[in-house]
């Protein structure tokens, strides 16, 4: 069995077989084993800065495990191009750190065996039904500008249905998440403030991203420690805050009458 075997990826991770920039992984590379010469030539279209030292650094840090010949060169297989599309996806749409992709990634693979990825882009109707959501909520959030109405939704849209769906199960409809979204937009500002310098200058974009990263992961975990550090001070009995918590609460959530907005909507 090859290391990527556990990785849950193939065409499958895309609808249709699709991905980002037009490609398809039904390309010659991604057909059979090739080496990272042919893995760069088919990611650079969508990922100019992805490098040989970039792939080996993703293998050391756990997230791939292309399968190695007996000359000792990295062979890649489709499942293998897919997680690394997946990975790089998630840095550049998302600003995802590599924890975080790591955590997604072991919750996509499972502990009985791959578990169905979600997918990099969805249509309207797909977004509905992979959430559990109705079209009147989905409406909602696009309204409240918590989702952007587009043709094709990434990933992050669906996180955030499932989100909205779940909270509305304890009586907070999408009006009471303005505040969220707004503390969420200035948030970005202030990553945007720390990068500029870097996304001016004409090298690498890689500094400003990496930058951005690391400065984001930081700036998310000082958001969770204030909440938990403010319901404690509420004297509301309180856990340690710790990865997923707040996408898997408990979905047997208690009867509540709901929220008001200050106009009392």
């Amino acid at each position: 069995m090859m290391g990527a075997s556990r990785s849950g990826f193939g065409a499958s991770s895309v609808p249709g077989g699709s991905v980002p920039g037009g490609r398809t992984s039904g390309s010659r590379a991604s057909a059979a084993n090739v080496g990272i010469g042919q893995v760069l030539a088919e990611l650079r279209p969508d990922f100019p800065d992805i490098s040989p030292s970039k792939i080996r650094f993703l293998e050391a840090e756990g997230l791939i495990s292309p399968q190695r010949a007996e000359s000792g060169y990295r062979r890649f297989a489709a499942r293998d191009i897919e997680r690394l599309r997946y990975i790089l996806t998630a840095q550049r749409d998302e600003y995802l750190p590599l924890r975080v992709i790591r955590e997604r990634l072991a919750a996509m693979d499972g502990e009985d065996g791959p578990a169905e990825p979600v997918p990099l882009a969805m249509t309207r109707s797909q977004l509905l039904e992979a959430a559990g959501a109705e079209e009147e909520l989905l409406a909602e959030l696009e309204a409240y500008g918590l989702v952007r109405r587009a043709r094709q939704y990434q990933a992050s849209a669906l996180h955030i249905v499932r989100a909205a769906v779940q909270l509305r199960e304890y009586g907070i409809q999408p009006r009471h998440l303005r505040g969220v979204k707004a503390s969420a937009e200035r948030e970005v500002s202030l990553v945007e403030q720390v990068v500029a310098p870097l996304a001016r200058q004409r090298a690498s974009r890689e500094p400003a991203l990496r930058t951005g990263r690391a400065v984001a992961s930081v700036i998310a975990a000082l958001h969770a420690t204030l909440v938990e550090e403010g319901l404690n001070d509420a004297g509301v009995a309180c856990v340690p805050p710790v990865a997923g918590m707040y996408q898997g609460m408990d979905r047997e959530a208690p009867e509540t009458p709901g929220l008001r907005s200050a106009s009392g909507r």
